[in-house]
């Protein structure tokens, strides 16, 4: 019956004692727990995030980076939150229109040394695992054996339509990337050919999908996004970035996010002028990530879904 919750009392006992171990984490590490507003009157530019609007007040949030990054700017120093954010269009096994996000930033570091962090907080949820980086560019080669930052699109699209049962025929450069790795190469991620599962860490992604993250040249001469993913057992958990402090590349990108959505019959958004101004003013070097709480949780209780992270999933709200 749907009056029921969708996890059993005992993954819900596990999951409260898996937060409370992170803020415990996060405590000792001196770094401030902070909320910030889940409704706000602009939201994300990206094309491929659905926000969904509150008519007369605004959106419900994707994430919390923006505001976060306005309080960085004010001086707030290292912080973190365990937020509920909100997407449309996103349900089934491991996706839920709201949910659980932990989003932390530490002033003055590295994206390498963010790597460890976010290393160190996964095993506090998954038990000592290896972890090893990999690049992008190397993945593509390795598995599918093209370079994704080289490749022309015909390349892309012809290596999906031999892979991938498409239904349509027309689509961007990152479009079949992100086709070709979300069904071709991140179900091998974190799955130890050995049988020990590890943390695999993806770095260096394309330009064009650098998103809020810096640019910078690779060992092989190459602009890369400075950002990574950490995945699991197959399962995409976070999300980081070497933070975006220039405020004039951040409308410029926002500005093409906003052409890319009017190509795509998208609903036009508001661009969030706060985060610009508290660009504008002055962002610390920073590098910040964003982790799916309820899906690392469930693959701290051994769960299929998130209905065995979460007490009530969409269907039994």
């Amino acid at each position: 019956m749907n009056w029921r919750p969708s996890a059993s009392i005992e993954n819900l006992r596990q999951r409260a004692r898996i937060i409370a171990s992170l803020r415990n984490y996060f405590a000792q590490q001196n770094i401030l727990e902070v909320e910030t507003p889940q409704l706000a009157v602009a939201t994300v530019t990206d094309p491929h995030l659905a926000s969904i609007a509150v008519p007369g007040h605004g959106y419900l949030q994707t994430s919390p980076e923006y505001a976060m990054k306005r309080l960085l700017a004010a001086g707030s120093g290292s912080i973190y939150q365990i937020a509920k954010v909100f997407r449309a269009d996103e349900a089934g096994r491991r996706h839920n229109p709201e949910f659980t996000m932990l989003e932390w930033y530490r002033v003055g570091f590295s994206l390498d040394e963010l790597i460890d962090d976010v290393a160190t907080v996964a095993r506090i949820a998954l038990g000592d695992l290896a972890m090893t980086r990999y690049r992008y560019r190397d993945l593509f080669r390795t598995h599918l054996n093209i370079d994704p930052l080289t490749c022309d699109e015909n390349t892309l699209a012809n290596v999906a339509r031999k892979h991938i049962d498409t239904s349509f025929t027309d689509a961007d450069r990152d479009t079949w990337l992100e086709l070709l790795m979300s069904h071709l190469i991140e179900p091998k991620l974190g799955i130890s050919t050995g049988g020990i599962d590890e943390l695999s860490f993806v770095v260096d992604y394309p330009p064009s999908q650098a998103a809020l993250a810096r640019l910078r040249v690779d060992d092989d001469g190459q602009k890369v996004a400075s950002r990574f993913e950490l995945y699991y057992r197959g399962v995409e958990l976070a999300n980081g970035y070497h933070e975006l402090v220039d405020a004039k590349e951040q409308r410029a990108r926002f500005d093409a996010d906003l052409r890319e959505r009017a190509t795509l019959n998208l609903p036009a958004v508001p661009v969030d002028e706060n985060l610009l101004a508290a660009l504008e003013h002055g962002l610390p070097d920073c590098s910040g990530v964003a982790l799916g709480l309820d899906r690392l949780i469930m693959l701290a209780v051994s769960g299929n879904s998130l209905n065995d992270a979460m007490a009530f999933t969409t269907p039994r709200i």
